[in-house]
């Protein structure tokens, strides 16, 4: 059994009504055969596969059509029959390839035999292919017979150059100029041919179809014909037609864009070694990778670019755009492409495209290494969406005296309460019942009825269940994603404050959850997350008020994924401790001192002698700290590793 025809053969169109995309060329040519007013010599130009041999072919059907003048071919006649699509062909219908055929010589053999009559239509037509490729001299021969044809002669010049051909010819002729296929009418189309095919096909594929095919109606269908070849039982999937067109999967992309937006280098730079060990080329990635900031770019200024069809991606990819376009700002996003842009036009004719594309992601990383206007508006951007991000919990706190006033209208009804605002302000002899001991009589029953007056009052105002909607508020303004987008800044700050907590967040502990108020750390063993609390969540809290302006609690657990079996039997004990002191924290913030008689740790010889030395060398501090950093790591490590306890050792001089 013979093998069926390519597919862009099968569905080669047959009459000017199947043409697609080419509405302002069918129209005027079909307009002009139903008025009988067709020109002797015609010049169809555009890109590759768009239609022009196809729409030359409909054209001498039409003109020797037995029911013309006629706008499309009837299909029954005997024309109209040896000129279909698997028709044999008309003998007064002659193409030429100008390609092989384009010298002064077949220019003169085509002169004298074009004065024959035409053996049974009514035209004789010369489909002219690639007509730019005909020499000066040739288009010299032909000119005289294409300004002064016979009547039964008709001329279609077909070129995707429309400019080499000389002006004598160009302006003897009408010129119809062809172009691309729309994206959104080529995959609607695909989608037609495939269930004509009996073959399902993902929506997420089509559009990878329609880029391959780069608007050719002809290089889109052999782009499918290819897919539908390969296609299993499931059909063309995403999976088939990224893997044999050679594109970069969507997870990629979204790792890395997501990896952007939170100045994550090690997972940007993961994700470039995932792309050289899966053996994809680095330009195209750095391609897809454009193309997708391109979009994102577009999300961003229009943010129902997807639903709108201005990008054309399935709607779930166009939901993963609108999220990630939310993390970026328009300078940020802006400099990305035009670093990614430059870098993939360096990386052409590149020995080590991979070093280029590492050194593009770092260029991203690192929008404060660039002092030009776009690092400096990038840099602007970031802080802006900061101080946002910031003044959220702000806004949140805001409403919170609105449930106050809702009940100002029930307790305008009674006269009563203007009194026990007068006496609100006694709350004086609370903070002085140290000189009491002269009036006790007299002034300690004035201040305990006004006082159990007035907190009844506000007390019964308060739980009146207006203030869940301020904390409801919170947790919806800072989300976990922008405290890990904010994350490395905070260590940083911790850095130059306490090098110790640095050490505990950089290498025993990672973010876990945040709920609005509440920063849960996760850390790898017991010892370590004993050590963070002992001093580290003041210096911390500390930090998280310098980069984000919030009051955040501090919570630490144990990492259920970084424990072992043999630490299992010490954390039942531990929790206990970590959150008895969680509670109280409201009253360390109100008593500072506090915290520092509780812990159990003596005074060290070393601590000692470095607060002398600092009171006469200011340098001596950052040698102390230094100091404590070894000793606090050394006792943590002893601690964790054989369970040990350090017991300071007493110099005696």
């Amino acid at each position: 059994m013979d093998s069926p025809l390519a597919l862009y053969r099968r569905y080669r169109p047959e009459t000017f009504a199947e043409v697609i995309g080419q509405e302002h060329v069918t129209e005027p040519l079909r307009a002009a055969l139903a008025g009988n007013r067709v020109n002797h010599a015609y010049l169809f130009s555009g890109p590759r596969g768009c239609g022009k041999t196809t729409s030359a072919r409909i054209l001498a059907r039409a003109l020797n059509c037995e029911q013309a003048p006629v706008a499309d071919p009837c299909g029954e006649c005997d024309s109209c029959r040896d000129l279909a699509r698997n028709g044999p062909g008309s003998i007064d219908v002659i193409e030429i390839d100008a390609a092989s055929h384009g010298g002064v010589d077949d220019a003169r053999d085509l002169r004298e035999k074009a004065f024959f009559a035409p053996v049974r239509s009514r035209y004789k037509v010369y489909i002219i292919d690639e007509a730019h490729m005909v020499t000066t001299q040739g288009f010299n021969a032909l000119l005289k017979l294409v300004e002064e044809p016979p009547p039964h002669l008709r001329f279609i010049f077909a070129t995707t150059e429309p400019d080499k051909v000389i002006p004598t010819i160009r302006s003897r002729t009408h010129h119809y100029p062809f172009r691309l296929i729309p994206p959104r009418l080529l995959s609607s189309y695909l989608s037609e041919l495939c269930d004509k095919e009996g073959v399902t096909i993902e929506p997420a594929a089509l559009p990878l179809v329609v880029r391959a095919g780069a608007g050719s109606a002809r290089d889109t269908l052999s782009v499918l014909d290819q897919l539908l070849g390969g296609a299993g039982p499931a059909g063309v999937t995403y999976d088939l037609a990224s893997g044999l067109l050679g594109y970069t999967p969507d997870t990629l992309l979204d790792d890395v864009v997501d990896a952007f937006a939170a100045a994550d280098g090690a997972s940007v730079f993961g994700v470039v070694d995932k792309v050289i060990e899966t053996g994809q080329d680095p330009r195209r990635f750095t391609e897809d990778l454009l193309r997708r900031l391109r979009d994102l770019v577009i999300v961003s200024a229009v943010p129902d670019a997807p639903a709108t069809g201005l990008i054309d991606v399935s709607h779930d990819q166009g939901e993963r755009l609108v999220a990630q376009a939310a993390r970026f700002g328009r300078a940020d996003l802006t400099r990305a492409a035009d670093l990614v842009a430059a870098g993939l036009t360096e990386m052409r004719g590149a020995t080590a495209p991979r070093l280029l594309l590492e050194l593009i992601c770092a260029r991203v990383l690192l929008p404060s290494a660039d002092h030009g206007t776009e690092g400096v508006l990038a840099r602007l951007d970031r802080l802006e969406r900061r101080m946002s991000i910031a003044a959220m919990p702000a806004e949140s706190a805001a409403p919170a005296p609105a449930p106050a006033a809702a009940p100002t209208p029930e307790a305008a009804s009674a006269p009563a309460p203007p009194v026990p605002e007068q006496r609100a302000p006694e709350p004086e002899p609370e903070t002085a019942p140290e000189p009491e001991t002269a009036p006790e009589p007299e002034r300690t029953p004035e201040p305990e009825r006004p006082t159990a007056a007035v907190p009844p009052e506000p007390q019964a105002a308060a739980p009146a269940a207006p203030e869940p909607p301020a904390p409801a508020a919170a947790p919806g303004a800072l989300s976990l994603v922008d405290v890990r987008r904010l994350w490395p800044d905070v260590i940083a700050a911790t850095q130059r404050k306490r090098r110790v907590t640095w050490i505990h967040l950089t290498q025993n502990s990672q973010v876990v959850g945040f709920d609005g108020t509440t920063l849960t750390l996760g850390f790898n063993n017991a010892g370590a997350r004993g050590s963070f609390e002992s001093g580290s969540v003041e210096v911390l809290q500390e930090a998280i008020r310098e980069i984000v302006g919030a009051e955040w609690r501090i919570e630490t657990i144990l990492d259920p994924g970084a424990v072992s079996g043999g630490d299992a039997p010490p954390p039942p004990p531990e929790p206990a401790a970590p959150y008895a002191p969680a509670p109280p924290e409201p009253t360390e913030t109100v008593l500072p001192p506090e915290p520092e008689p509780v812990a159990p740790r003596r005074p060290r010889m070393a601590d000692i002698q470095a607060e002398a030395a600092e009171a006469h060398d200011p340098d001596a501090a950052v040698d102390r700290d230094d100091a404590d950093v070894d000793a606090e790591a050394g006792a943590e490590l002893l601690a964790r590793e054989l369970g040990a306890q350090v017991i300071e050792e007493i110099r005696h001089q």
